[in-house]
């Protein structure tokens, strides 16, 4: 099978065998089937040393991943894909990175145990490997049989870029969520948690009951459809080549849970690579826009997205400036 896009959207070829498929979602299986094997084994909350060594190990292996980009790329094409899947991996997980602050929130509200959260936060990843696949080969679609849709992506990028500026300013409330409310309206929930159990059966009336989980469940399901409206239009405005576009999604994803923990213990993270990733998103959504009329270089594109993580990130650092836990 060869994977394809549009020229004027840095047009790459790729071969990828239908087994190849195959073998790769049986070892994103096993990778988290062992992300999961290592947070049920442990009888203590993940601590900081483990969640950075997790972290790194997984950031590793999306590295990684670039190796077989430029196996199967075609020989004209081999560094112009492994350019775009990194571009892809860096600022799909920079993004990943900006939700699991909203995670936090949400675990936060429903006041979860910090023992019981990685529970969510799997079967969250697993639902967000689902979603990226759908959105992904949707939007490619989408563009391919109504070329003006590409022009919606565009502005739901910008839209993005300037939601995402203006985080600072906004609450993050989960009682507002529509299907939150319609949970507690409507299902039998208990007023107190049980382990990692969804549902118990209440000693007083003898009834099957939902935990207040599930609500932090549903809290979580809903926030991974809103980030995928975000994530995957960046993606598609870097790289309209599915292989580069969906594993490059995956690997941003993998190791989410490890890294939530070690955002969720040192509670900081570099206060300018909001704004920066909010301008990349804005420059994405512009590229897509103009894209019929003015092609922006390879080169040119990668570099952008780089130099401005790069330079917040350093600006951060000299500055000493930290963005401590949403917590208001």
């Amino acid at each position: 099978m060869v994977e394809t896009g549009p020229p004027s959207l840095h047009h790459v070829e790729i071969e990828v065998p239908i087994w190849f498929w195959e073998l790769y979602h049986a070892i994103i299986l096993v990778f988290i089937a062992i992300d999961l094997l290592a947070g049920v084994r442990r009888k203590h909350a993940m601590t900081y040393k483990e969640a950075g060594a997790w972290s790194a190990l997984w950031i590793a292996v999306g590295l990684a991943w670039g190796a077989f980009v430029y196996w199967f790329a075609f020989p004209e094409d081999k560094l112009h894909a492994m350019a775009l899947y990194y571009a892809a991996f860096v600022v799909e997980k920079c993004l990943s990175m900006d939700n699991l602050f909203v995670f936090a929130v949400i675990f936060s509200y429903f006041a979860v145990p910090l023992r019981t959260q990685p529970i969510v936060l799997y079967v969250g990843i697993i639902t967000a490997i689902v979603l990226r696949a759908t959105f992904i080969a949707g939007g490619l679609w989408l563009i391919e049989q109504f070329h003006w849709t590409i022009y919606v992506f565009g502005a739901v990028l910008i839209y993005s870029g300037y939601k995402l500026l203006k985080a600072g300013e906004v609450k993050v409330d989960p009682s507002r969520n529509p299907v939150i409310r319609f949970a507690r309206r409507f299902l039998p929930i208990t007023d107190y948690y049980d382990g990692a159990k969804f549902v118990v059966r209440t000693k007083q009336y003898g009834k099957l009951m939902f935990t207040p989980l599930i609500l932090a469940l549903l809290a979580i399901e809903t926030s991974d459809i809103i980030f995928a409206f975000d994530s995957v239009p960046a993606v598609i405005a870097i790289t309209m080549n599915f292989f580069l576009a969906y594993t490059s999604n995956i690997a941003a994803i993998l190791g989410l849970r490890a890294l939530y923990f070690l955002i969720a213990i040192t509670m900081f993270r570099f206060k300018y690579v909001g704004p920066a990733l909010a301008g990349i998103l804005v420059f994405l959504g512009i590229k897509l826009i103009i894209v019929q009329f003015i092609e922006i270089p390879l080169w040119l594109s990668i570099s952008i997205v780089f130099s401005v993580l790069g330079a917040a990130i350093i600006l951060s650092i000299m500055r000493g400036e930290v963005k401590k836990e949403i917590e208001e």
